[in-house]
């Protein structure tokens, strides 16, 4: 498989910004609940959950849906806004729910023929941006949220069965799982004394410490900051972000692979598609009809030009889908 060095972070993730500002969506599940008890038995029913990740306080945000579908997710995305404000980005893959949401609330960009796209977005002041098909690498900083959500409902389900589970049990397992990932440290627990603080998302969230000591109050006085509630609440939040400036942001910069820079795939290249449902030796052959360098002149995304059933189709692919078989250079060479 071709690859390209790791790009830069998003500007989203390194700026100073309130929660949910830049917003990270995913969905998961599904769970089996108790819906109604009949004389016959119980009826089940299905519910997943639709987790909003800040992509700069790393806080998370879960709401349960009852159907995979584009009005369920329209529900939980107006109950997100309506509980943590609206949001000025939103970034995920390209699921059809999230497909489907963007068009009904005239929130994607990429398509002409949809009406009053910028009245909307001035008036809510919020895009939607679609990583490339077969590209969940491009959203790690909420896949791992993912992860980490399951493994924590995975241990709190062994304590409830499965076939006595209800909608407000499951919803309130998810308000204890975000509240437990909200608490997790950002950055590694200090040993110094000095410094017993520990950065949380809960700590920007709730501007609550806690059960650790308040810290000294900067350019607020202790006095002050007991009598007056507004510079208490300031102080925290201008903690949080100095401590996320200095101790966090800077573990952030680290490239653990994809370290060194490979010339670019360009238009003409002849490659392999990955398709994980086919054999290797059943991959279609293709043809690079366009590329998308970033900002820093590199390619990580390409489109690429099949026949498939006497029919031409293209297709939008992270470089790490294809693999090159015939460079347009050496055609030009020979």
């Amino acid at each position: 498989m071709e690859h390209q060095q790791m790009a830069a972070l998003p500007a989203e993730r390194v700026q100073v910004a309130p929660p949910f500002t830049y917003v990270g969506v995913d969905v998961f599940g599904p769970w089996e609940i108790v819906s109604r008890r009949t004389r016959g038995g119980v009826f089940n029913s299905k519910r997943w959950a639709v987790m909003f990740s800040c992509m700069c306080s790393r806080a998370v945000h879960i709401e349960v849906i009852e159907a995979m579908s584009t009005s369920s997710f329209i529900n939980a995305l107006r109950r997100f806004f309506a509980i943590r404000g609206p949001a000025k980005q939103i970034r995920s893959d390209c699921g059809t729910n999230f497909i489907g949401a963007s068009r009904e609330l005239e929130m994607d960009l990429s398509n002409p023929g949809f009406k009053r796209v910028e009245e909307y977005l001035n008036t809510q002041n919020c895009t939607w941006v679609f990583n490339p098909p077969h590209a969940s690498h491009m959203g790690g900083a909420w896949e791992r949220m993912i992860g980490i959500a399951r493994r924590i409902l995975d241990c709190m389900l062994l304590e409830q069965k499965r076939s006595h589970l209800s909608h407000e049990v499951l919803t309130t397992l998810m308000a204890e799982v975000t509240a437990i990932m909200n608490a997790r440290p950002l950055i590694p627990v200090s040993s110094d004394p000095e410094s017993p603080l520990i950065l949380t998302p809960a700590m920007l969230l709730t501007l609550k410490l806690g059960s650790a000591p308040p810290p000294p109050s900067g350019s607020f006085q202790e006095a002050h900051l007991i009598r007056v509630q507004w510079k208490q609440v300031q102080s925290l939040a201008d903690m949080f972000w100095n401590k996320w400036k200095h101790e966090y942001l800077k573990t952030l910069q680290l490239r653990y692979k994809w370290q060194g820079k490979r010339p670019n795939l360009q238009e003409g290249d002849v490659v392999l598609l990955k398709d994980n449902q086919a054999k290797r030796n059943q991959w279609p052959v293709g043809l690079i009809t366009k590329t998308f360098p970033e900002e820093d002149g590199l390619v990580r995304k390409v489109q690429v030009e099949i026949v498939k059933d006497g029919a031409r189709k293209a297709f939008s692919r992270p470089v790490t889908e294809v693999v090159l078989l015939l460079s347009s250079k050496s055609d030009s060479v020979n």
